[in-house]
């Protein structure tokens, strides 16, 4: 059942007819906290347009702490970006307007589908932490979103496992563009949250690619990028590790405060090269770096994209070039653009493909390795030094 709060007859009427379930109505927030003290099980609450903006954000804020699995839908009039800001900040889930009916009968089930879950987690006894694997590369053009989407969509498994996949070129993302999605909601939509930014929160930062597959999105408005502080990335992949299997992060071709945040808290590194010398130079680099940042050895997986016989650089060329071996060798195949163009990653349109047995390969032989937490902390001797501001 649902707990609608709603203290006018009209809206009352409207709102039950959009919920669309069994509904118990209140006409004020106290008589909703009495209810859910004789109903701990209730996973939503729906406050009407003409509850008071600051008595729905209490609530919300109390209900956060209380009853973390409990969704809070916020109804308004009119929508503006402060009453969005307040939102986020108190843990509501969704903003909709009282005139989009059906707006308001999705945004239920998304709630409901999302406190299911999370009781779920909640009640798994030493439910096991998700694995982040940090796809990287310091040269741009290694194939880091081909190889971090299709990745994303083996660990996935037809539905075995719940897997996100984020992208972190803030400032030329193209994972919603890659997977044909309609990017609504970005890692710009964080930044409000701040520190309190939880499970709940990260919930509504959520773009679904397919059932069990969800991905976060990358910045799309110009000067969006530098608005998301590197301390988001640590905390946003921090709660999404409890919330799925896998975090698969896509990143931009440069180590930046960003990146070392993704790197730190990852339990495995996928670092990419192609088959020309430019790539090669690269990737030494960055496995000299990785190294001077004390990321341990055994975190990584070397990967040979695009592997051609035709550019006169082998494999073994490759591994004298970096002195570390090969993990996996993705060959080149025009069907892996071709897929992506489609918005549909190789490994699920052609299972049997060459490319697809390589990337799966990835996904169970080397990316299930990874390091304890307590390992991790720690790691890394030095920071970044700090941008110089312009003059």
């Amino acid at each position: 059942m649902t707990i609608l709060c709603a203290t006018t007859a009209p809206s009352s009427a409207a709102l039950v007819s959009a919920i669309g379930a069994d509904v118990s109505l209140a006409a004020e927030l106290p008589a909703v906290e009495e209810s859910l003290r004789h109903r701990p099980h209730e996973r939503l609450v729906v406050i009407g347009p003409d509850v008071d903006i600051a008595l729905a954000t209490e609530f919300a804020a109390n209900q956060r702490l209380l009853r973390p699995a409990i969704g809070v839908l916020l109804v308004r009039h009119e929508l503006d970006l402060d009453v969005l800001a307040q939102a986020m900040r108190a843990g509501i889930r969704e903003v909709v307007a009282a005139s989009d009916l059906p707006g308001i009968a999705e945004a239920c089930r998304r709630c409901r589908a999302l406190s299911e879950a999370t009781e779920r987690t909640a009640t798994v006894p030493g439910a096991a932490e998700g694995k982040i694997i940090t796809v990287f590369a310091t040269k741009g053009g290694c194939g880091k979103t081909t190889v971090a989407t299709n990745l994303a969509v083996s660990l996935h498994d037809g539905g075995a496992g719940r897997v996100c996949l984020v992208d972190l070129d803030l400032a030329c993302g193209d994972v919603a563009i890659s997977l044909r999605l309609d990017p609504k909601r970005t890692l710009t939509d964080a930044v409000a949250m701040g520190e309190n930014l939880d499970a709940t929160g990260v919930a509504r930062l959520l773009t679904p690619f397919r059932p069990g597959l969800d991905c976060v999105l990358a910045p799309v408005e110009p000067g969006d990028a530098e608005k998301v502080p590197a301390e988001v990335i640590e905390r946003l992949l921090t709660v999404l590790r409890g919330m799925f299997d896998y975090v698969v992060v896509d990143t931009p071709p440069q180590f930046n405060e960003h990146v070392l945040k993704a790197l730190d808290c990852a339990d495995h590194h996928v670092l990419l090269t192609n088959p020309d010398l430019a790539s090669l130079k690269n990737l030494r680099l960055s496995i000299d770096m990785l190294d001077l940042l004390s990321y341990p050895r055994e975190l990584r997986s070397i990967v040979l994209n695009r592997e051609d016989s035709r550019v006169g650089i082998t494999a073994a060329d490759v591994e004298r070039v970096i002195r570390t071996e090969l993990a996996v060798r993705i060959p080149a195949s025009l069907d892996v653009p071709a897929s992506m163009n489609r918005g549909e990653p190789l490994v699920s349109a052609q299972p049997q493909h060459k490319v697809s047995m390589a990337i799966r390969e990835l996904g169970t032989r080397h990316v299930p390795g990874g390091v304890p937490a307590a390992e991790r902390s720690g790691r890394r001797r030095f920071r970044m030094p700090a941008r110089r501001s312009k003059a």
